[in-house]
């Protein structure tokens, strides 16, 4: 579902050398898994999601979504992809509704088939309550399930999701991965990247560690177990990117 070829990704700095973000990654994710992707801030994981996403342009090196060049078609990887963030950036004014209903418009779906859809994933959510409700006068917790909405509303096959649990409360957190385990149930493929190592063991099929821009370690967790040497999941990461294990 999702190939990645040595990709690369330079930002300019001015009065600096050129920041190498992402440096020569090479993974793939199949369809039914979820995938993690583990790093300090600054690693380089969001800018690898982004470019899977087709918001950045690799620099060099190549990559596929559901069988499109995220460079040449990349129209088409937008129409097989949901994106979530832990950042639930909406129209203020608009109600939960009408958000959903503009992103399936944005979609190319027919009114009828975006209410049929949209019914389904309100009853899902459990966003009766607030359907009709502008999303500023939304808490924290119903406005990141209107972005789950209008993420999946065109039935993508491929879901990413960057640190989408960050600066939620237990219960919207626990929302958010009771989603994700149903993405993986209906056979799409899941990139999740987060800090919570509890989250990675509960959900993550396969983790990537990335660390300076370039793949330090990739496998099951019980892989990377077997390879470092420890047990515990902070551990595993820590030498994995070459530093002592507490």
């Amino acid at each position: 579902m999702i190939l990645v070829e040595n990709i690369v990704k330079t930002f300019d700095v001015k009065n600096a050398a050129p920041v190498r973000a992402v440096d020569g990654i090479t993974l793939e994710c199949k369809p039914g898994e979820i995938f993690g992707l583990l790093g300090p801030n600054g690693a380089g994981k969001t800018t690898l999601i982004r470019m899977l996403a087709t918001i950045l342009a690799p620099t060099s090196g190549s990559a596929s979504v559901a069988g499109f060049d995220v460079v040449n078609q990349a129209q088409d990887v937008r129409q097989n992809i949901g994106y979530l963030t832990g950042s639930a950036s909406l129209y203020e004014r608009l109600t939960a509704r009408e958000t959903v209903r503009y992103f399936g418009s944005l979609y190319g779906l027919q009114a009828n088939e975006v209410e049929s859809r949209m019914n389904a994933i309100f009853a899902q959510l459990d966003m009766a309550e607030f359907a009709d409700r502008r999303c500023d006068k939304l808490s924290t917790g119903q406005k990141q399930r209107v972005s789950i909405a209008r993420a999946i509303i065109h039935k993508p096959p491929v879901m990413f999701f960057d640190e989408p649990t960050s600066g939620l409360d237990i219960m919207a957190a626990r929302t958010v991965v009771k989603f994700i385990k149903q993405c993986r149930d209906e056979g799409r493929t899941v990139v999740f990247s987060t800090h919570i190592m509890s989250e990675v063991e509960a959900l993550c099929d396969r983790i990537a560690i990335v660390y300076k821009g370039k793949l330090s370690a990739i496998g099951t967790i019980d892989e990377l177990r077997e390879q470092t040497g420890e047990s515990r999941l902070d551990n595993v990461f820590l030498k994995s990117i070459g530093m002592e294990a507490e």
